[in-house]
């Protein structure tokens, strides 16, 4: 735009004539199909659209110029329509010159004018512009200039830049003494850069070779296996190797990357001098090596500038953990042995001062994590020019150690002196107790220690505290909580020390874990004080500015002085109450030992009542229900009833009463009674079961006060079962379950009583059965275990709860509901009664899936164990 509108001041400048009264032209000039074509094509461009008419007396009018003038310009299309000599004064004054010589080009040639250049805008911002024109003649002799102008200062922006890189990257590359290779996966030579290398072949000699033509057989095998490691892993991948020179075997570094599909660029540096200095190193430091190997202290070789290992002794490789072959070659920041790294400098900067540094004490880590504390004692040596530090470590970690512990026992033998002395010496609890948590926490150097007591009627309150300023105090606070108090009181039962290190790395509940944010503590040291086995409060100390590892003889000094806090109360409430108790001690014995002898007689009375009622109800009982039995069954003898019979019959097995069928009565007697044969059977099997219940409960009283009578005899396991079976046949049969025996054959012999333990199995079996629906199966194994016979009877049927397999061997109060449940609970009672009194354990477990595994134990025939009657 600029170059076509500053056109007609190139022609001024050749003598042309300009009419000065020429002013902005109208739009009417042109046609309007033309006028709207040129707005529509400027509002779809970026740039300027114009059109300048040069008349042929010379003068220069704008006739368009499209409004992106605005923008490119800054400049308003009126004002340069009036005045078209605004835009020759945006040229920048470098390049006026150019725009000159192109419109003289164009004005001779006749060809088309292009130009670019740069503008600087009225709000002085630098840009560049791209402007073509076609000059076309009209018929009247008018010379019209169509032409576009677009903003291209981005482009050249982005072009300068790229040139900047692009110079920059050059440069470094030019700087870079090593040789440079583009090689693809096969090993051709795509490229190379060599200058300022070694190299005594030409560019056209390597490039399009391809490795193995110009490198001997292991160099090709090494390079192309660090090919293919770059190409696959895309990782910076290093390899040496040797070379035959004109100047004889030299040693280089290859480090290869991935620079394309298919093809690495390999850097490669003579490392020829590096690793003969490296060997020379090594060669003279182990003339050094008998000199230092035998040190007891740890000796090392390493360079001044980096720190690296040259040469280390044996004591070293003991102190440090480290073997020679991971230390040497590598620098104490590597090893990370350094724990404070301002050692190092201070060290540095001490030897290049004064070349000499002695008895430095430094912390080290050890390749555990360990930290150590030596002397450093070091001097600078020269080895072949090369300034190395030669230094002596001497390991003084256990003195330390010693020492600290030293004080700290001094410390905590004066603490608890003077506690014992003020204990001794006053009666004043409240000042002890002050006095020993502000001393206590002066010593631990903790933020806060605070006594507190543990009482059912006062809750949890601060006995004493000492605590930093900057922390809240402990003191004062309570709760009516009594869930959370009981919590707190868990954390310190059994006379449990609790060590807290960090808070926020052990699981507590919400309400403790309040607590603690609440009084800031992050970590804590409980101590509990037991007065008479009882939980009377706890020594407790806090740190609130962060976790801490709380030590050894820090937990044994709390510990301590809990025993002589605890002996100060105990001594206070024993003066306290020493006198009440001289005046009504003797007055209380008597009154005590009175009410003990009344009570021990009212309970030798209640006795006597028990077994007075026990003996005659269940007398009572006995011989109602032997009656109603005997009657039943003749009456059921005798085909009384409606016809209705049970499904299923009446109950075999533990219910059966042990009366025999009565006998039949002659027809002369019979009379038709209205009562259904089913209700008659249900009647004998209530009976039954009252009965069973109430031998059950004579025997229990029997064995509460005289014990199981047990006759000890070698038992065939195996017969014992089998009479079992014979007895629980009816039962299985009618419940239509099924029982499985894997007991071996040869078991050895138990002792035992075979009737009791019959009882036993059929105890266990009737339990399952009646737990569950019909269709039951049973499976019976046996092995020998640890001088015992385990048994194990195992069902298919339903499980129980935890609680009800721990429970179902004790003598508890049934569900009510179930009118069998009092006499089963009673019979597994009575089971484990049995088994103990042979010496065994019994036991039930509920499956995973399904069904229970009841289990005993019995001691074998030869077996030591000890039988409880």
């Amino acid at each position: 735009m600029i170059t076509l509108n500053i056109m007609p001041i190139a022609y001024i400048s050749k003598g042309l004539r300009v009419d000065e009264t020429v002013k902005s032209p109208h739009k009417a000039d042109f046609s309007p199909e033309k006028i709207t074509l040129l707005e529509t094509t400027a509002a779809n461009l970026p740039g300027i659209i114009f059109q300048i008419l040069q008349r042929q007396d010379g003068s220069i009018f704008i006739p368009y110029i499209s409004s992106g003038c605005k923008y490119l310009y800054e400049l308003e299309p009126e004002a340069i329509q009036a005045d078209y000599q605004v835009l020759y004064k945006l040229i920048h004054p470098q390049d006026i010159q150019a725009f000159v010589e192109s419109i003289t080009v164009c004005r001779t040639t006749g060809k088309p004018w292009y130009w670019e250049g740069r503008i600087i805008t009225p709000s002085r911002k630098l840009k560049w512009i791209q402007v073509t024109s076609q000059p076309v003649l009209q018929e009247a002799g008018n010379l019209l200039w169509n032409g576009l102008v677009m903003d291209i200062t981005e482009q050249k922006q982005a072009q300068e830049k790229l040139q900047a890189s692009e110079a920059r990257y050059q440069a470094i590359l030019d700087a870079i003494p090593d040789l440079m290779f583009r090689i693809s996966r096969d090993g051709e030579y795509l490229d190379l850069k060599s200058e300022g290398a070694n190299v005594t072949l030409s560019r056209e000699e390597i490039v399009g070779k391809h490795l193995e033509e110009l490198l001997p057989s292991d160099v090709v095998a090494i390079s192309q296996v660090a090919i293919a490691k770059t190409l696959d892993s895309g990782t910076l991948q290093t390899c040496e190797y040797k070379l035959p020179t004109p100047l004889g075997i030299r040693d280089y570094e290859a480090r290869l990357v991935v620079s394309g599909q298919d093809e690495v660029l390999a850097i490669v540096r003579d490392i020829t001098d590096r690793k003969q200095g490296e060997v020379a190193l090594q060669n003279l430091a182990q003339k050094f090596a008998k000199a230092f190997s035998c040190s007891p202290d740890s000796i090392t070789i390493s360079t001044l500038q980096e720190g690296r290992f040259i040469e280390v002794n044996d004591s070293f490789v003991e102190l440090s953990g480290y073997e020679r072959d991971e230390a040497i070659g590598k620098t104490a920041f590597e090893l990370n042995l350094w724990v404070h790294d301002c050692n190092r400098l201070n060290l540095v900067q001490e030897l290049q001062t004064t070349g000499v540094a002695r008895n430095l004490e430094v912390e080290f880590r050890q390749k555990s994590g360990e930290i150590i504390t030596a002397i450093l004692s070091a001097e600078v040596i020269d080895l072949n020019g090369i300034s190395c530090i030669l230094a002596v470590h001497h390991d003084i970690t256990e003195r330390k150690q010693v020492e600290a512990q030293l004080r700290l026992c001094a410390q905590r033998d004066r603490l608890l002196a003077e506690t014992l002395v003020r204990i001794r010496s006053s009666l004043n609890l409240e000042e002890i107790l002050q006095t020993t948590v502000t001393e206590v926490r002066q010593f631990l150097q903790a933020d806060r220690v605070f006594i507190g007591l543990n009482n059912a009627n006062l809750g949890i309150r601060t006995l004493a505290e000492s605590v930093d300023p900057k922390y809240p105090s402990v003191s004062g606070w309570s709760t009516n909580d009594e869930a959370y108090l009981q919590e707190l009181r868990n954390l310190l039962k059994d006379n449990f020390v609790r060590v807290v290190e960090d808070m926020t790395q052990i699981t507590i509940s919400p309400k403790v874990k309040a607590h603690c944010e609440k009084f800031q503590t992050k970590a804590s040291l409980a101590i509990p004080i037991m007065l008479n086995d009882e939980l009377f409060g706890a020594l407790i100390a806090n740190q609130c500015s962060g976790s801490r590892h709380w030590q050894p003889i820090e937990i044994d000094l709390l510990q301590q002085m809990s025993e002589q806090v605890a002996i100060a109360i105990h001594q206070s409430q024993i003066y306290q109450k020493l006198a009440e108790l001289n005046t009504n001690l003797e007055h209380q014995v008597e009154e005590r030992t009175a009410q003990l002898q009344q009570k021990m007689q009212e309970v030798e009375n209640l006795h006597r009542v028990k077994d007075v009622v026990l003996h005659t109800v269940a007398h009572d009982l006995r011989t109602s229900v032997m009656g109603n039995l005997m009657v039943l069954k003749n009456l059921l003898n005798q085909g009384v009833g409606s016809g209705e019979q049970g499904a299923g019959g009446r109950e075999q097995g533990e219910n059966s009463s042990p009366l025999p069928p009565a006998p039949r009565p002659s027809a002369s007697f019979q009379s038709p009674i209205p009562i259904s044969r089913s209700i008659i059977e249900r009647m004998i099997q209530g009976n039954d079961r009252q009965l069973t219940m109430i031998n059950s409960l004579l025997e229990i009283n029997s064995c509460e006060k005289q014990g199981i009578e047990i006759k000890h005899e070698p038992v065939q396991l195996s017969t014992l079962l089998g009479g079992t079976f014979a007895q629980l046949e009816p039962m299985l049969t009618q419940n239509q379950a099924t029982l499985k025996n894997l007991v071996p054959a040869d078991l050895p012999l138990v002792m035992g009583d075979g009737t009791k333990l019959q009882k036993v199995l059929v105890n266990l079996i009737t339990h399952s059965l009646h737990n569950n629906p019909p269709g039951l199966n049973f499976t019976l194994s046996a092995t020998v275990e640890a001088g015992m016979i385990r048994t194990q009877i195992q069902d298919d049927g339903v499980v129980m709860s935890k609680l009800e397999c721990d429970r179902l061997f004790d003598l508890h109060v049934r569900d009510p509901q179930d009118c069998c449940s009092t006499s089963i609970g009673l019979k597994m009672y009575l089971c484990r009664k049995v088994i103990k009194a042979h010496g065994g354990n019994i036991g039930v477990i509920s499956n995973r899936k399904r069904g229970l595994t009841f289990w005993f134990t019995l001691p074998l025939a030869t077996s030591s164990a000890t039988i409880h009657p």
